[in-house]
């Protein structure tokens, strides 16, 4: 895959604030896992107890650079999802490549709890540790680099992240255009006090049950 250079005009995040960000993600992750693991597997078995395998859904996104990865997820949806993705396309409520449909006929009775709770992005935190992506910063797109128009690939130039300011904004059905406007004003504020309010506010968005994201 060719390499994706973009143009921006704020000045990049320095390293040595990159190599904190990393530290504090892996904090992070390692003083929550004695909470979260247990909850991990208690979701790993609602899975397997409903639909059977697979209990995760991996998907190609497209991470810093244009890199594509494979991010984790619990599977929400029945196994072939993927192949009736193309029939239900006359459905889709937001412009493609995006896809989302109100009441989504893939969409499992287990798969509509984790959805509601984001229980299912807790798998994504594999993701974190293996440097993929951050706590905070855009969320990777499925559809790859090439398919951006320019002024998007700014927003390649930080790790993806389990959330960002896009999840905080009370916005939820809004095209990429949007998102993509936002992740870059997250780039251009971007301090670790300012992943900490995301985080903050991220997890009083659960806790309000204000939707999932």
């Amino acid at each position: 895959m060719h390499r994706v250079i973009s143009k921006r005009t704020a000045p990049p995040i320095r390293r040595p604030g990159r190599r904190i960000k990393r530290v504090l993600d892996i904090t992070l992750v390692l003083l929550t896992a004695p909470v979260l693991a247990p909850l991990i597997g208690l979701c790993a078995l609602a899975v397997l107890l409903e639909s059977g395998r697979p209990i995760f859904f991996l998907q190609n996104r497209t991470g810093v650079g244009g890199r594509r990865f494979r991010m984790y997820k619990f599977r929400t949806m029945v196994p072939n999802a993927e192949q009736m993705k193309h029939e239900l396309a006359h459905l889709n409520e937001l412009t493609w490549p995006d896809f989302k449909m109100s009441n989504d006929p893939r969409v499992t009775r287990v798969g509509r709890f984790l959805r509601r709770s984001s229980l299912d992005e807790l798998p994504q935190l594999i993701n974190v540790l293996k440097g993929d992506m951050s706590l905070v910063g855009p969320r990777p797109t499925s559809f790859a680099a090439d398919t951006y128009d320019l002024w998007h690939t700014e927003r390649l130039e930080v790790t993806p992240g389990v959330t960002g300011l896009w999840q905080v904004s009370g916005r939820s059905d809004v095209d990429f255009d949007e998102r993509a406007r936002l992740d870059i004003e997250y780039i251009e504020k971007q301090s670790m006090l300012y992943d900490l309010q995301i985080l903050l506010k991220t997890f009083a968005a659960i806790f309000t049950k204000r939707g999932a994201y």
